[in-house]
């Protein structure tokens, strides 16, 4: 059984009869068996596992755990745990509530969000700072949501930004359109399911016995708070501060630097027995997370006794250098490929040594940065399946129709509201079957000057423009044409989704519809954009080459997407699997590229951490925009801790391209790997004026 495998410290923390308990797992130490062994006990202690909730912070971690209790209590018991992320959870009690919530993605929402942005002209008002732009507003409120618990956002942004007061109410109007739209169209997205699940969980008593929750380290205010509304009779929360690295979404330590004051008769356990690194792996990651304050006492031992390599540095003169001789040095590895990692921490790394492994023909995989999901012909595929599913999507009509040359995301709501007012309520109506009665079905835009709204919306057009195009006549009838800034090139983006969605008509399988999609002209087109604008040079010119390679790489994208669609015979639960759990879907084989993000919670025989130079490791540029070293520490320390055995640590001194000169990572000293010399002083003189300003 689960609990007969624990250690004595494990097996403390997994049998505790206090109603609240917070459990410092380090790396490497069992978090995982212990939170198992927690679940085994509460089963066997009359705890019907349907009074278990499990919160992660991946749906992949939840199913792992889940597994492993169901290989002891078999499947029909697992299933009945109630295990996932927050937000799966929120959405699924959510969904109990009202079937019409359509969970939508921060991308696509954040394209709303610019619909509602470029009707409001800053240019007009008279400031010496400049207003924000759309996508950056959009992330300063999601940020807003999951940390601020008490202002309105027009009070926080005057707070957090003074010099942008002028602005601060036109912020906050679009703000509250956004919202508006929201409700409307029912969309919730991923900070809605935890705000509206707090709500529900202050008036319902949701049943659960116990609330676990894992990586509590990683919970922002907006998570914190969900958890005290649930009000659980006990509380086990399982995390490691020295793993604490997500501050740029939200995440704040203080959270579980604070258990102990916010629940007074709370139990502390920590686990000190590391059972995934060596010795000197561990001895070195300790030495270095020791420059971070102490919240709770800890001190690791070793469980493993056989000799063990020393971590060994690697330094090059120039960077490209180091990517190629360390994409050498894995060739020559008799590592297996599954089993090596290379971590790093900004993109461009990943970008260099992708390339040096592709010119040995390494194979690898890449996770973190730009995901599979992220892809833009991957979501303009979801974005029209969407929209045969539930043509109230308005966002993904925008998100798509903002690849027609000449239409933005304004004029994209423009044509969705004007064929759903042609089709009275459906904008399927208004493409196949317009109300041609209604001579002018566009809105009539508001005016109001003190929120940067004005009116700039020209007279109707003529349709005779396109008559040469070889469209159908039912469809050259259609009011919608009469824009006045369609263009011939955005009147066929029209004319193919209206095609297109003729030929989807009732279609049940998603594998087909996904094939009959990417087969389509629209798609066509959306690739040849896509492929145009990553070919392009800085000085204008297409590399044919590099268009070429750009193609390919989408239609293997494409088929991709087929292949997942594969188990799936519902379009909903397709869809949903595409959106809920796309963070936890992986492709390709061989080495693994990660960023230390993504590289949490796993590990590897061996382990290259690359660009340790400072500024990029730390990463300064963006501890000035609201990071710090102490998080730049952690993440060094979560990059290090994913090896068992073997570790490397690299350093370029040059970049030939930018002619610049590195010196090492102020944590390659702290590790003891460089002599702490002039330059090392320098660095930390460096930080102490930083804090003293």
């Amino acid at each position: 059984m689960p609990l007969s495998r624990l250690n004595p410290e494990q097996f403390a923390a997994a049998t505790s009869q206090d109603s609240q308990n917070l459990i410092i797992a380090s790396a490497g130490t069992g978090k995982t068996s212990t939170i198992v062994g927690r679940i085994a006990y509460l089963l066997g202690n009359d705890v019907k596992p349907e009074e278990i909730l499990l919160l992660t912070f991946t749906n992949k971690a939840a199913a792992e755990m889940v597994e492993r209790v169901a290989s002891f209590f078999g499947a029909g018991v697992a299933g009945k745990i109630d295990a996932g992320t927050f937000h799966a959870v929120s959405y699924r009690w959510l969904k109990k509530q009202d079937k019409k919530v359509v969970l939508k993605q921060q991308r696509e929402l954040k394209t709303l969000f610019r619909s509602v942005y470029e009707k409001r002209s800053f240019d007009r008002i008279d400031a010496q700072t400049s207003a924000y732009g759309g996508n950056h507003l959009y992330d300063m409120y999601s940020f807003y949501q999951n940390t601020e618990l008490n202002n309105d956002f027009e009070s926080w942004v005057i707070e957090k930004y003074p010099e942008h007061e002028l602005f601060a109410m036109i912020y906050a109007d679009i703000v509250d359109e956004f919202e508006s739209l929201k409700k409307e169209y029912g969309f919730v997205n991923f900070n809605d399911l935890l705000l509206n699940f707090r709500e529900m969980c202050k008036t319902k008593n949701l049943g659960y016995k116990e609330v676990l929750v894992d990586e509590y380290q990683d919970t922002n205010a907006l998570q914190g708070t969900l958890i005290e509304a649930m009000n659980p009779p006990s509380l086990f929360c399982v995390g490691d501060y020295d793993q604490s690295i997500y501050a740029f979404n939200g995440a704040d330590i203080s959270i579980i630097g604070s258990f102990s004051k916010k629940y007074p008769d709370a139990v502390v356990h920590t686990l000190t027995k590391n059972y995934r690194s060596t010795m000197p792996i561990l001895s070195l990651a300790t030495k270095v997370i020791e420059h971070n304050e102490r919240i709770y006492p800890k001190q690791l031992e070793v469980t493993r006794d056989k000799a063990a390599q020393a971590p060994k540095l690697l330094a090059y003169d120039e960077l490209f250098d180091q990517y190629h001789a360390m994409a050498a040095q894995i060739r020559d590895s008799q590592t297996p490929r599954e089993e090596i990692a290379v971590i790093f921490r900004n993109n461009s790394s990943a970008d260099g040594i992708e390339v040096g492994l592709r010119e040995l023909d390494i194979p690898c995989k890449r996770k973190g940065g730009t995901s599979f999901f992220d892809a833009k012909e991957v979501k303009a595929i979801l974005d029209l399946y969407t929209l045969l599913v539930n043509e109230s999507d308005m966002m993904s009509f925008i998100h798509l129709f903002e690849f027609a040359r000449g239409i933005g995301s304004a004029m994209a709501k423009e044509m969705y509201l004007a064929l759903k007012t042609l089709g009275h309520g459906s904008i399927f109506y208004g493409l196949y079957a317009a109300d041609e009665s209604i001579k002018n079905p566009f809105e009539k835009r508001k005016l109001n000057h003190q929120l940067g709204l004005f009116d700039d919306f020209l007279e109707l057009g003529a349709v005779g423009k396109f008559a040469k195009l070889g469209f159908e006549n039912k469809f050259m009838k259609n009011p919608v044409l009469k824009h006045p800034r369609l263009t011939k090139d955005s009147a066929t983006f029209l004319y193919d989704f209206y095609l297109l969605f003729k030929d989807l008509k009732g279609i049940k399988q998603p594998r087909t519809i996904v094939k009959k999609i990417a087969s389509s002209s629209l798609f066509n087109y959306i690739a040849e954009v896509l492929s145009t604008k990553r070919a392009t040079l800085k000085d204008g010119s297409v590399d044919e080459k590099q268009k070429s390679e750009s193609l390919v790489r989408i239609t293997r994208k494409r088929l991709l997407l087929e292949e997942l669609s594969k188990p799936y015979s519902e379009h909903e639960r397709f869809l949903n699997a595409m959106i809920l759990g796309s963070s936890d879907l992986t492709q390709g084989e061989g080495v693994n590229l990660l960023s230390v993000h993504a590289s949490k919670g796993l590990e590897y025989k061996e382990v290259y951490v690359v660009d340790l130079m400072d500024g990029r490791f730390p990463n300064r540029k963006l501890m000035q925009k609201g990071g710090s070293l102490d998080e730049e520490r952690r993440l060094f320390y979560v990059a290090v801790t994913r090896a068992k055995d073997i570790l490397y640590l690299s350093y370029a001194k040059y970049d030939k391209i930018k002619k610049i000169n590195f010196v090492p990572s102020q944590f390659l000293f702290e590790a003891g790997l460089v002599p702490k010399d002039e330059v090392y002083r320098g660095l930390v003189e460096k930080e102490m004026d930083k804090e003293e300003l």
